[in-house]
């Protein structure tokens, strides 16, 4: 069985959050593995206990978003995918549902 967990990167919430001239988020700052998603990735390690199988991260950003997937394999995933391209930059939740 794949187990497949998406996970992202995120401003960490630990560190002063800004804007940047445009009102976006400020992507410029010191990024971390979404909080929330190290549960996703811990249920998908205990479902590979259970049943057997292999746990997938799959992930989409700029490069740098790799320290993502770096985290979840280092808290025992298989295997990550990162799907980066410039074209994606600043996609909104449907394209990125629907390139993942």
């Amino acid at each position: 069985m794949k187990i497949v967990v998406t996970v992202k990167q995120v401003p960490d919430p630990n560190a002063p959050q800004g804007l940047d001239a445009d009102n976006t988020v400020a992507r410029d700052r010191e990024v971390v593995l979404d909080p929330g998603d190290e549960y996703g990735i811990e249920e998908g390690l205990q479902l590979r206990e259970m049943h057997g199988g292999e746990v997938v991260l799959v992930s989409m950003g700029p490069e740098r978003a790799r320290e993502a997937i770096r985290k979840g394999l280092s808290m025992g995933a298989d295997r990550g995918i990162l799907i980066t391209d410039d074209d994606l930059s600043g996609a909104d939740g449907l394209l990125t549902a629907k390139v993942v």
